[in-house]
């Protein structure tokens, strides 16, 4: 069994789902705390189109995600300024659409642990003098750290195993998009059942570990102290 079509796809994969996650992990603690504590009108438009992802078929947010990417879109734009056509069938598209796929498991257990901070505990930071960003550093976020951790691995996991949005925008080709689901799938097409189980097998592990290990942070959280 040729190992090196194996580990490519998996190399490919944890880098993507590390890089999504931790732009995430940024991109996320804002929008999850505005829309757990936020009183703008506005606040639930935003937790829908947030959400969306959620509910869209893969495949209905790939292809536009293809058009924004594409040379006729903002990724084209972006991508003229380094010599390029297109973001598309890259690895920095993938990461974009990823990102924009995997948003809602971040920020809903963000916002659902932003939500179970009480606001009398940082106001009592606000009237000790702590600025802001102090004070979301040694009061919000300890308190938060289960939504972040819930967040990190359900965000991780998906990015792991999404197939519609990564075929669409990426394509299959080895070594730059051919990310786990897509090996998976052209191993089959062509018949190799072997690797294909590997990789499969594989999958099926890493999602039993995903759910458990969500299952004992929550369980830690909702734990009776003492």
């Amino acid at each position: 069994m040729d190992l090196g079509a194996l580990w490519s796809p998996i190399a490919l994969t944890l880098a993507l789902a590390l890089c999504v996650t931790a732009i995430l992990v940024v991109v996320a603690t804002p929008i999850a705390w505005w829309l757990a504590h936020g009183r703008w009108a506005g606040r639930e438009a935003l937790g829908a189109l947030v959400t969306l992802p959620m509910v869209l078929p893969p495949t209905v947010l790939g292809f536009y995600m293809l058009l924004a990417l594409g040379p006729n879109g903002p990724g084209g734009a972006l991508a003229a300024l380094w010599g390029a056509r297109t973001l598309a069938f890259s690895f920095a598209g993938l990461v974009i659409g990823s990102v924009i796929a995997s948003l809602p498991f971040m920020v809903q257990p963000l916002r659902n642990a932003f939500a179970a901070i009480e606001r009398e505990v940082v106001e009592a930071a606000d009237t000790l003098g702590a600025p802001r960003a102090e004070r979301f550093r040694r009061v919000v976020l300890p308190l938060a750290r289960p939504g972040y951790l819930v967040g990190a691995i359900m965000a991780f996991a998906h990015t792991v195993g999404e197939f519609g949005v990564v075929l669409m925008i990426g394509g299959n080709i080895p070594g730059q998009t051919k990310v786990l689901s897509i090996a998976i799938y052209d191993f089959v097409e062509r018949l190799e059942w072997d690797k294909a189980h590997v990789l499969a097998a594989g999958m099926v592990l890493f999602a039993f570990l995903v759910i458990f290990s969500t299952l004992m942070v929550n369980r830690r959280v909702t734990a009776p102290a003492g």
